[in-house]
């Protein structure tokens, strides 16, 4: 996460970019090491949210264009994972995008956004709510 950090704003978006994708990485930590290395608290959410929103969107892509193969066999996204992902869209609906940035279902939830087609700004809007959210607390929780 040091490396990350060692690249201020650039690194904090290629962190939280990467993140969003279903490579295991914590933005988090890089957005907690720079919040108390004392960059703009404003700025680093923003860059983080872009990143994350950017990240979201290529999920969104392999979902829309991609084959259940390619999500399955390359990106290894378990049966089980998209199962609870599409279950919580039958329960709550495409609302359930605000939650996109939890752990273990968050990437799949923006995968089967896009295999199911939802409404590109409708899925702009709720994941970036939700993410914009969770940095912002971090932070908040960080800087207290």
């Amino acid at each position: 996460m040091e490396f990350f950090a060692g690249y201020g704003y650039v690194g904090l978006f290629m962190a939280a970019f990467v993140a969003a994708t279903i490579l295991p990485l914590s933005s988090e930590v890089v957005l907690g090491l720079l919040l108390l290395h004392g960059l703009d608290p404003v700025l680093l959410v923003g860059v983080a949210t872009c990143g994350n929103v950017l990240g979201a969107f290529v999920n969104y892509g392999i979902g829309f264009w991609g084959s259940s193969f390619f999500i399955r066999k390359i990106l290894r996204i378990s049966e089980s994972e998209s199962a609870k992902a599409l279950s919580r869209f039958k329960k709550y609906g495409t609302g359930s995008l605000l939650f996109a940035w939890l752990p273990i279902v968050g990437d799949p939830l923006t995968l089967i956004a896009g295999l199911l087609k939802v409404n590109l700004p409708l899925f702009f809007l709720l994941v970036t709510s939700g993410k914009l959210i969770r940095y912002m607390v971090i932070s908040l929780a960080v800087l207290a």
